[in-house]
């Protein structure tokens, strides 16, 4: 038997580890997290000092106890998890479970910490141990107690005043707010319209086109042409002054250079995976955990990038060096900045993980390791790795020039602009995407001289109007939240999911929109708990748990500060009536009756307006003006193709939009509206699209048959020859593309569905098929009438049929074959003598 038991967190984790370390080393996993608070009130005591009570997580009790089995037969326990506050507790959970069962006697055990996965990584990290670190424990601790008596005395409390189901969190209130508050800027936008006058010209045959910046000596500002008259009025009086033609009075030329981005952080990975990728920010995170744990490439299986939960810019020494060997090499020495490139983090306390995440090896090109790697990994990967090179590159470099033209009397200043690159720099190998808002393009300016007259082809005006700000995509959301010190970049997937799950946010067009729920949540949290919801405070008690970790700071003190407040402020809103949170009432008086005021009102299907003298008065209309309110149906408005009304129906399965009426024992097109839709929001736009559905996304890359995206009684779904899968709830049906359709297909079913998992392959013996099933107690393999269950239930996404006959054989050797043998006929007693 090994004499040292590594732990890590994940199997797949576990047989790349297995490979590097040989046979003096037993691995096993510990499927994540092992023990969790206790789910009832009193799991956190503030009465005794914060005790807080643990119990086993059920579906890893079973590894648990592998894991105890295991610790009897080795000298040295040596406990991997991964390399933060959530590994740092896991590893301290799991031996407090082991000395507990009295199972650490005489034992030696260390916390090994390793960054990436490589075999010399690995190594250098098990010669080095160190003690489990108390104060990262501690840190963990207090942020899991904070979010237990957030959620179990708010959540509570949002079921008596607004509706059952719903929840509160620490973290994730404070998103909300940002979300709700956004689109309450929206609609309170006021356009306002404003107009930019331009002349176009041309030179040498090169055309461009100059603004007005100055009028009669005087600067625009934005806004100093407000109308089609006065841009008219302008127009007149250059037209006449300028005589059709503007002299050169001020050339300007400079070189401008643009830094390299840093290297990824949890952070701007999920932003930049979010926009140049299409992906959810849970999704990059799940492949950049793939890739960290280890891929086979050829004959060695290894880690391909660096711990994917940092938010940490930094790289080590020995990774810059060979990323500066590397470019000189493949890139020329113009490439090469003269001292390896710096970053410093705009995190808060950036320091848990010591360095960003970047390939393991450079030389691991892309195009070297595409062949092992699936299309999501494939594209992941290529990013990390671009964007790791580029940052120890040169910057990009620019000619830009300005030229000044004088229309008419003097003062009446217009001004043409040019830039065009010179040197590439790091732009050979990556340029960073932004959110809303306008790449600068190349253009480029004729040589112009001072005091030369150009010949005016076109003055015109242009008119424009004011936008709103735009609505938060997963990208800018991540990007506020950091900004705002909101949580820490391993929760923000999990933020995100939550709101969404909890269908207090929609996803529209990739852009987040509240729900009505969401709304009135957001309303009662602000009103009634604004300190508690406050950006600075919770960005404050962030910094607190980074005091704990650091050891600045004790634990159970910074909680008795915070429970203090917080009960106090549970107590008091006891009181607040249900009518006060879920109503907002109008200026306008009820057109019915006259005699009460209108008011916003929740009702099952959303917010509507009603008349406050309900039930004596029954007016309602919805929230747009439209009749209908908290009615079954509403009017949308009309097919251009058909001419058919479009309505909004509500049936026992949620809204639907339906085209046309019923024609005699034909139905009409009708077609479900996404959960992650909400109807109120649903205007002739949307209920085209989704009266568009299916969609066909193209053919399938191996069959060639037709991969469909569509909605039905269960929610958004892909198909493809019979076989469905649900659309995950943070990714639209809309923009769901073939590739990601292609990938959802192949994910093996969910537990509990109908029918085969997943067809293993046949029977040698017989040619039957071997399929894996899953049913009541868990995963299970088949062949003929012989199942066997699966000794590993997470094995469900790795079992071979090897290893499925392997099981098959066991079972049908122990009497599992076929029907159990019919019991003989039970022999009859004598019958009994009757009474006398």
């Amino acid at each position: 038997m090994a004499s040292n038991l590594l732990i890590v967190e994940s199997p797949s984790k576990a047989k790349t580890l297995k490979k590097y370390l040989g046979k003096d080393f037993e691995i096993l996993a510990s499927y994540g997290h092992v023990r969790d608070l206790v789910p009832k009130t009193g799991a956190v005591d503030p009465n005794d000092n914060f005790r807080m009570q643990y119990e086993l997580i059920e579906r890893n009790a079973k590894h648990v106890d592998a894991i105890a089995k295991a610790v009897k037969l080795c000298d040295t326990l040596m406990l991997a998890t991964d390399p933060d506050r959530e590994g740092e507790a896991i590893a301290w959970h799991l031996s407090e479970i082991l000395k507990s069962r009295k199972a650490l006697k005489d034992k030696k055990v260390k916390r090994v910490v390793f960054y990436e996965i490589t075999e010399g990584a690995v190594k250098e990290a098990v010669k080095n141990p160190r003690a489990i670190s108390m104060e990262l424990v501690n840190a963990q601790q207090a942020r899991r107690a904070l979010d237990y008596l957030v959620g179990f005395n708010l959540s509570p409390l949002l079921w008596k005043k607004i509706r059952r189901g719903l929840s509160a969190g620490r973290v994730q209130s404070p998103a909300l707010r940002l979300i709700v508050e956004r689109e309450m800027e929206i609609e309170k936008f006021k356009t306002q319209e404003y107009w930019t006058l331009h002349f176009d010209s041309t030179k040498d045959k090169v055309a461009f086109t100059a603004r007005l910046t100055h009028l009669k000596g005087e600067k625009l500002d934005p806004f100093a042409i407000g109308s089609a008259e006065r841009d008219a009025e302008i127009r007149k009086l250059l037209e006449t002054e300028g005589k059709g033609s503007a002299k050169v009075i001020e050339v300007e030329k400079k070189r401008k250079l643009r830094s390299p981005a840093a290297p990824f952080t949890t952070s701007t990975l999920q932003q930049e995976a979010v926009r140049k990728l299409g992906f959810s920010t849970d999704r990059a995170m799940k492949v950049a955990q793939s890739l960290y744990e280890g891929v086979a490439v050829g004959k060695v299986v290894t880690g391909l990038i660096t711990y994917m939960r940092t938010d940490s810019v930094t790289l080590s020494r020995e990774a810059v060096a060979e990323m500066r060997g590397f470019i000189t090499k493949n890139y020329g020495p113009d490439y090469l900045p003269k001292a390896p490139n710096q970053y410093r983090s705009n995190a808060k306390n950036a320091q848990e993980a010591h360095e960003a995440i970047r390939p393991t090896s450079i030389a691991r090109t892309p195009e070297s390791v595409f062949p092992y790697l699936n299309d999501e990994q494939r594209k992941l990967y290529e990013m990390i790795w671009k964007r790791a090179i580029s940052s120890q590159m040169t910057p990009a470099q620019f000619d830009t020039v300005a030229v000044d033209f004088s229309v008419g009397a003097t003062g009446n200043v217009f001004r043409a602009t040019g830039q065009t690159m010179v040197f590439p720099g790091f732009y050979a190998v990556y340029h960073e995407d932004q959110d809303d808002s306008v790449e600068e393009e190349e253009k480029r300016l004729p040589a112009l001289d001072k005091g030369e007259t150009v010949k005016i082809d076109r003055l015109y005006g242009e008119q424009h109007f004011t936008q709103p700000p735009p609505r938060f995509s997963e990208a800018s959301l991540v990007k506020a939240l950091e900004q705002y010190g909101i949580g820490r970049p391993s929760t923000y997937a999990s933020i995100i999911s939550t709101l969404v799950n909890r269908e207090y946010v929609t996803l529209d067009k990739k852009r987040f929109q509240p729900t009505d729920v969401g709304r009135v949540v957001n309303k009662f949290l602000t009103e009634h708990f604004a300190h508690w919801v406050d950006y600075e405070y919770t960005a404050k008690l962030e910094d607190e748990l980074d005091d704990i970790s650091n050891g600045k700071e004790e634990w159970v003190p910074m909680l008795e500060k915070f429970w203090k407040d917080f009960s106090a402020q549970i107590g008091e809103k006891e009181s607040v009536s249900r009518k006060e949170v879920t109503q907002e009432q109008m200026d306008e008086m009820c057109p019915k009756c006259g005699k009460h005021h209108l008011a916003i009102r929740l009702g099952r299907r959303g917010r509507f307006i009603g008349c406050a003298g309900y039930p004596d008065c029954d007016y309602t209309r919805n929230v747009d003006g439209s009749e209908g309110g908290d009615s079954q149906k509403r009017e949308i408005g009309t097919d251009p193709k058909t001419h058919k009304l479009i309505q909004l129906l509500f049936g026992p399965f949620g809204p639907y939009v339906q085209l046309g009426e019923p024609e005699g024992d034909k139905k009409p097109k009708r077609v479900s509206v996404p959960k992650n839709v909400a109807p109120e929001s649903v205007d002739l736009a949307v209920a085209l699209e989704l009266l568009a559905l299916p969609r066909d996304l193209g053919p399938h890359p191996e069959t060639g048959k037709k991969v469909n995206a569509a909605i039905g009684r269960f929610g958004p779904y892909v198909s493809h020859d019979g076989h469905f899968k649900s659309i995950p709830k943070d990714e639209s049906v809309f923009d769901i593309g073939l590739e990601r359709a292609v990938a959802l297909l192949k994910e093996p079913k969910q537990f509990g569905s109908r029918g085969a998992l997943k067809v293993l392959g046949k029977h040698p013996d017989d040619n039957q098929p071997v399929a894996l099933y899953s049913g009541r107690y868990g995963a299970y393999v088949k062949h003929g009438k012989v199942n066997a269950t699966l000794p590993d239930q997470n094995a469900i996404n790795t079992i071979t049929l090897e290893e499925a006959l392997e099981l098959i054989a066991a079972k049908a050797g122990k009497g599992g074959k076929g029907k159990r043998a019919a019991k003989p006929p039970a022999k009859k007693s004598p019958p009994k003598r009757k009474a006398a």
